[in-house]
């Protein structure tokens, strides 16, 4: 959603799932979107989902694309193509709400937090840089909120309070990929890669939702049952003035959230200074 409207302010249409045109060339070239839900930087995350498809499993997709475009104009116009589009991703928070933070899953009790984030942004590197091999040369890579504040989260606490660890880990999160991003853009030919620290812009709203037009920020619209899962199912019972609430189900902002969000977040990203890169090499 947060997407949908930054997109519509650029003047550009919703982009359509990926499945649904995989071979149509027209679409294609005008842009498609490969997320899945409940999918992560690791191809275990969300393992529970079964038919949800990980960012490796996304960024192969992509090559996919690529090899349509290049049979049909050509491999140097898609290559340049595909160096000028614009690439808006938005990953992780599955890694930690759908994984490390599930004490029924095994990464929880395998990795202490600092070797999962080791884990996290090491995986993330090498899938950046496969995203730069087939190029992708301007990426704005969308960090994640205070996850220790969704319903999901605050259930755990005795009082509904923010749960803090949590978000000091999302916060160590997003430091460890903005330094991932300098890096990748001084080590890499020409790459304009952008970290949008959307964080404290959350955060804001979740403290202070009367300021943005709310009353209702710790929990969710839909009446959920956080012990199986926390989504919004055909039964459940939902809030009659759902615009007053922030949070939909027990991880998912209301579309009314995710509307304002996507305001601060273009402000953001159309204000963001263009990132050093690194020098092109001389012919």
């Amino acid at each position: 959603m947060l997407w949908l409207v930054a997109a519509a302010k650029l003047g550009i249409t919703s982009p359509p799932a990926y499945l649904s045109a995989t071979q149509n060339v027209d679409t294609l070239l005008k842009g498609v979107n490969y997320a899945s839900g409940g999918a992560g930087i690791l191809n275990d995350t969300g393992l529970y989902f079964i038919e949800r498809l990980s960012f490796d499993d996304q960024i192969n997709n992509f090559k996919k694309t690529k090899e349509v475009i290049s049979a049909n104009i050509g491999e140097a116009a898609a290559n340049k193509h595909c160096n000028e589009a614009t690439y808006f991703i938005g990953i992780g928070s599955n890694d930690y709400v759908n994984n490390f933070l599930q004490p029924f899953l095994a990464d929880g009790q395998q990795y202490t937090h600092d070797e999962f984030i080791e884990l996290l942004i090491s995986t993330l590197d090498q899938q950046l840089q496969s995203l730069y091999q087939l190029g992708a040369r301007k990426i704005v890579f969308h960090g994640l909120g205070p996850l220790g504040c969704i319903p999901s989260q605050r259930v755990k606490s005795k009082r509904g309070q923010c749960l803090k660890r949590v978000n000091e880990w999302i916060l160590q999160f997003n430091s460890n990929v903005q330094k991932l991003i300098n890096t990748l853009n001084h080590r890499l030919p020409n790459a304009k890669f952008i970290f949008a620290d959307t964080y404290p812009l959350v955060l804001d709203l979740i403290n202070n939702p009367s300021t943005y037009g709310f009353k209702v920020s710790n929990t969710s619209c839909c009446n959920v049952d956080t012990s199986i899962g926390g989504l919004c199912l055909p039964n459940s019972k939902v809030c009659r003035n759902r615009h007053e609430f922030v949070f939909w189900d027990a991880f998912h902002p209301s579309d009314a959230a995710n509307a304002v969000l996507a305001e601060k977040f273009f402000s953001l990203f159309s204000s963001a200074p263009s990132p050093a890169s690194a020098p092109t090499p001389s012919p």
